[in-house]
């Protein structure tokens, strides 16, 4: 053999073994994170592949890890690489709590607050709003106005009282809507007031507030007409960002506005989102409350509203500015049915609305046509829908969640019962499923 081919074959073969070590000492393809409750878009969908639609609590298939939670809540988890954060109600107690998200031993836990109280039915506790994350410190807020800020490791940051700092939550179920953050601020909606047919102060109000110090950046008043249980919003604000425009979005007391990041001025408003009006044809409903939370995607904002009014589909374009309750060019569309608690999910040009019953709507998102209704499971469903790898994933309040094949089709891929109450919504981040039930939070991900 030639000097060069010997040089050659040296090259390769020393090559081919560099290559070789670095496949064994690489790490897995990294997913993302899950920061907040909806995700790193706002949006209930996953990005990620490989996420089962199979698993048992019997047999332990494709169940990593199970951790058992001090007491029931509604809360979101969410998970910044090995890191996974939750609140829970621990008798009259409200806690935070860290979990190892590869192995499921906890990391720490921490007393917030106490004065937890259940909502009527079993539909809630004071753990109900969800925490986010930016990976160094984590953000809880809890029903009865307390919001508190930790570090990874614990250490307590700062603490507020969101009620004695801007007046006194008025609300029947307790305060649950989640606080969204953006870069270095969080937003809230604290929108309530007293439920007095003769009482007309209004006393809904947006805040922006500083997430390394707590302090206050901004708070504006939103005015409504709202009157009784009206005023009372469970929803919780989002971000909407298409790349052109980013203003946050709020939901509750009749109408849902957009407004400026940086000042919290009111740029647009649809209302008439209650009584007989160009959207919603039903009569006027004094106890017409939101608790659903409008979905965001590109160039368009889903409304539901509550009880038996309708579903709005909003175009966001330049005319969306002032009060926009009576233009009609800016209304895609109108359902008369709406989802009571759950947010709808936009995937592929489709709509999917589930509602409490456990019927999954799916509609065109250009046109408003119904592609299909059909039942998943006969069960009150008050999580949120998360979308992943083709799949949308459904948990019903007895703990059974339903798998549907996302698309034009209506297919349940697999029903896995983990019989234990759920509320919260199941997440994906990093390769696994989670999903937190009253009892425990479980790590879902490929056995194999």
């Amino acid at each position: 053999m030639s000097t060069t081919r010997r040089s050659f074959w040296s090259r390769t073969i020393a090559w081919g073994g560099l290559l070789l070590c670095c496949s064994w000492c690489a790490p897995a393809a990294r997913g993302e994170n899950w920061p907040q409750w909806r995700g790193p878009r706002f949006d209930g969908i996953s990005r990620e592949k490989g996420i089962p639609v199979h698993w048992s609590k019997e047999s332990g298939k494709n169940i990593a890890w199970r951790c058992p939670m001090p007491g029931q809540g509604g809360a979101t988890p969410v998970v910044w690489d090995d890191r996974l954060y939750v609140t829970s109600a621990e008798g009259d107690d409200l806690v935070a709590i860290c979990v190892d998200a590869q192995t499921g031993k906890q990391r720490w836990k921490r007393w917030v607050t106490s004065g937890n109280q259940d909502a009527r039915a079993g539909e809630g506790n004071s753990a109900s709003p969800s925490p986010c994350t930016d990976g160094d410190h984590v953000w809880v807020f809890f029903s009865t106005g307390v919001l508190a800020c930790f570090d990874k490791d614990g250490n307590e940051q700062w603490k507020i009282d969101v009620g004695q700092r801007y007046g006194k939550l008025d609300i029947q179920f307790g305060m649950t809507s989640t606080p969204v953050l953006d870069g270095d601020y969080l937003y809230l909606q604290l929108i309530h007031g007293p439920m007095r047919m003769d009482d007309d102060r209004r006393t809904g109000i947006i805040v922006k507030l500083d997430k390394r110090t707590g302090e206050t950046v901004w708070v504006v008043d939103r005015p409504t007409e709202a009157i009784f249980e009206c005023k009372h919003s469970y929803a919780s604000p989002m971000i909407y960002d298409d790349g052109h425009r980013r203003f946050l979005v709020v939901h509750g007391a009749d109408c849902t506005t957009g407004h400026d990041l940086e000042t919290g001025k009111e740029l647009w408003r649809m209302g008439g989102l209650n009584g007989t009006s160009e959207v919603n044809q039903t009569r006027f409903d004094p106890t017409f409350r939101f608790v659903a939370s409008p979905a965001v995607t590109h160039g368009a904002i889903i409304i539901p509203t509550c009880k038996r009014g309708p579903t709005l589909a909003l175009h966001v374009n330049d005319q969306l500015a002032g009060d926009v309750s009576h233009n009609a060019d800016l209304r895609k569309w109108v359902v008369p049915i709406t989802p009571d608690v759950s947010i709808p999910v936009v995937v592929d040009g489709l709509v999917y609305l589930l509602h409490k019953d456990g019927k999954l709507q799916c509609i065109e998102l250009e046109t408003g046509r119904e592609v299909y209704f059909e039942r998943t499971h006969s069960v009150q469903h008050r999580a949120s829908p998360l979308y992943a790898d083709g799949h949308l994933y459904l948990c019903a309040k007895d703990g059974m969640c339903t798998v549907v094949k996302a698309g034009r089709k209506f297919e349940i891929v697999a029903q896995n019962n983990l019989g234990e109450p759920i509320t919260a919504s199941p997440i994906v981040a990093n390769g696994t499923l989670f999903i937190r039930t009253y009892d425990a939070v479980y790590a879902i991900r490929q056995s194999d």
